[in-house]
């Protein structure tokens, strides 16, 4: 009896450890499987110093939840087509296209997808957790790297299924080093962050000092369900004392087609 309940909890370790563990499929490129043994900067740093010819590389981690029949899909060109997996993963790929020991684009794939590397090497670090991919794709978005970068890096955190990922959205969203940082993050936070997404949205529109910002912030409030971002639209169209941030709101009222837009729009019409 003791040697079967040990053998079940070693095939209840190795499914667990295969998860989230999948390995790339290759097309026109060569694989370099490497397992994670230090930190992340560590590791693509000693993979930059090999060789200053182009290359990728990338690791799978846990994603949000996603429904079945997603397939392959990517962070540039969406879904593709290809034979659906009904219980397909839920892992993330991320993945760095590196060139003269530099990082110049970060994009993420589902395991769907084959990856077509152009002739390339990927550099496939196995056991990455979470947390490590998080603290590396952060160091992106902090100034230094060019806005595509940055832009990469911020999807690839707010598609990370580790609840952290949502403190690194709003933590953006707050303390960005630029415009476009602190509007991305406020997009992807109503996308995701659900309790927490209103107050940080609000919290843009009322404080923020640039004004683009604070017009993406509006939009961000839009797409939150309709229950809760309609009333704050109004409230923002009503007593926002910036009046393109106010004319921001009334547009998304408008093309919320709500029965309370349209009553407020009569309110305002009457005066």
């Amino acid at each position: 009896m003791r040697v079967i309940q040990a053998a079940a909890v070693l095939l209840a370790l190795a499914l667990a450890s295969a998860a989230g563990a999948q390995t790339p499929s290759i097309v026109e490129g060569r694989l370099d499987e490497r397992r994670l043994t230090g930190t992340l900067d560590r590791e693509f740093t000693a993979i930059m110093r090999e060789g200053a010819d182009a290359s990728w590389i990338g690791y799978a981690v846990r994603g949000r939840d996603r429904t079945s029949g997603d397939g392959c899909w990517d962070g540039r060109n969406g879904r593709r087509t290809t034979p659906v997996k009904l219980e397909g993963s839920s892992d993330l790929f991320v993945l760095y296209r590196v060139e003269n020991r530099a990082v110049g684009r970060i994009q993420i794939a589902s395991p769907d997808c084959a990856l077509d590397l152009g002739g390339l090497t990927l550099h496939w670090l196995a056991n990455v957790p979470a947390a490590a991919s998080l603290d590396w794709l952060s160091t992106f978005t902090r100034g230094d790297a060019s806005q595509k970068v940055a832009s990469g890096a911020i999807v690839a955190i707010a598609l990370h299924g580790d609840g952290a990922a949502v403190d690194r959205l709003i933590a953006l969203a707050k303390n960005g080093t630029d415009r476009q940082t602190r509007s991305n993050a406020l997009f992807w936070i109503s996308q995701r962050a659900g309790d927490r997404a209103a107050g940080t949205i609000t919290e843009a529109i009322e404080k923020d000092p640039d004004t683009e910002v604070k017009r993406k912030a509006v939009f961000a409030l839009s797409q939150l369900p309709r229950n809760e971002a309609v009333p704050r639209l109004i409230d923002v169209a009503k007593n926002n004392r910036n009046p393109e941030v106010r004319k921001q709101a009334m547009f998304w009222l408008g093309q919320s087609q709500d029965p309370r837009a349209l009553a407020f729009f009569e309110e305002v019409l009457r005066r």
